[in-house]
């Protein structure tokens, strides 16, 4: 029978009830105005009767999928997040609201990234609309909402037109002396994070969701739970790490903590969980060319100087994509053990005064002055 509407009282909420082709439903509408509990009945009704008759294909809507994608473990970075200055609703979700999937197409994903990000480099506009996006689309594909598709990403410029390209902090590798400067400039917990960040290859937002369950020190493995692409992936730990590491893995929760000893937010919005620690670090070295993510290609870059073969550095880096690297990602697995520890460090590294006892002076800010600097309590 076609859908009804009712309510108890004068002043409830509408409910609407009924059958449509077998799919029995009864809920709320979560309104008490009838004119728009009527068109509530009117468009579920058109719904499940175009899902009875297509297919869950033909219904779902992208903000459903991609409320599907972050439940199950995926990040919700890009996808809802609020603005801290203005306390809107952004992101993907928010752009695509209830377009159904199968009427997006690239030029819809394309137009999303400009009005988006509007002015942003490939790069920016490959990790903030298209990677996730794709990430929601392949979770919805897995879940038979949707048809597998190639979507295409901008390209980065090539040639000569990467001359008159800005450049952009965390955009390019570094040495890893000059990371050492740098760090050294910042106070133990967010030097702690940018450490591990350049000995591991992860993203700022791997880390910080990181749990201490999820850190094995004997087998010198750590596992990602939920990656850009929303799936697993395991990372190797460098024996610089072992320390710091088997100290804060002493505590359970996130492993990284502020100099607060609070969690940092899941989220990077306005510059990131670090913005203020790299901006401090900046002004009192003068380094101007490191940012989170300058870790990430200088990782990477350095195994490719090390002769590490690119599919070991791909797997590292969550870049291989095959079923079987995904079926081991909690295997702890040598090869990629071993081509991390090819990274060599200065000797300034583990004389970082944290490197000690990192619990003891996670709490702890920096003094700094142009002839020397210390540390101080919080």
């Amino acid at each position: 029978m076609p859908l009804t509407k009712f309510r108890r009282g004068d002043k409830g909420n509408w409910i609407i009830r009924g059958t449509v082709r077998g799919q029995s439903i009864y809920e709320s509408t979560g309104t008490s105005d009838e004119q728009a509990a009527e068109a509530i009945r009117v468009q579920t009704e058109v719904r499940l009767l175009n899902e009875s008759v297509y297919g869950k294909k033909a219904v779902v809507t992208f903000q459903e999928a991609a409320e599907a994608f972050v439940s199950s473990g995926g990040s919700d970075r890009f996808i809802f997040e609020i603005r801290k200055k203005t306390q809107k609703p952004v992101g993907l979700a928010v752009h695509f609201r209830n377009k159904l999937l199968h009427t997006i197409t690239q030029r819809d994903l394309d137009e999303a990234a400009r009005k988006l990000y509007p002015g942003c480099l490939p790069e920016t506009l490959v990790r903030q609309c298209y990677a996730p996006f794709i990430a929601v689309w392949n979770h919805a594909v897995r879940n038979q909402w949707a048809e597998p598709r190639q979507w295409s990403r901008p390209k980065k410029a090539k040639g000569t037109a990467i001359l008159n390209k800005k450049y952009r902090s965390g955009s390019h590798p570094v040495s890893y002396d000059h990371a050492m400067s740098f760090i050294a400039g910042m106070s133990p917990a967010p030097a702690m994070a940018m450490t591990t960040l350049f000995l591991t290859g992860m993203r700022p937002i791997e880390l910080f969701a990181l749990q201490s369950k999820d850190v094995d020190i004997n087998n010198r493995w750590l596992v990602v739970q939920s990656s850009k692409i929303g799936e697993k992936r395991g990372i190797p730990i460098h024996e610089y790490l072992v320390p710091l590491l088997s100290a804060l893995k002493a505590r359970t929760g996130q492993m990284f903590l502020t100099h607060k000893r609070e969690p940092y937010p899941l989220t990077e919005d306005y510059g990131g969980q670090l913005s203020t620690a790299i901006t401090g670090a900046r002004k009192r070295t003068g380094i101007k060319d490191i940012s989170p993510y300058t870790a990430r290609h200088s990782f990477s870059t350095q195994l490719v100087i090390n002769g590490v073969h690119p599919y070991i550095k791909d797997q590292i880096l969550g870049h291989a994509a095959d079923d079987m690297s995904r079926l081991y990602t909690a295997v702890p697995q040598q090869p990629l053990i071993e081509a991390v520890n090819t990274i060599k460090l200065a000797a300034g590294w583990s004389e970082f005064v944290w490197y000690s006892d990192p619990i003891k002076w996670e709490g702890r800010l920096i003094n700094w002055s142009k002839k020397s600097h210390a540390i101080k309590a919080a």
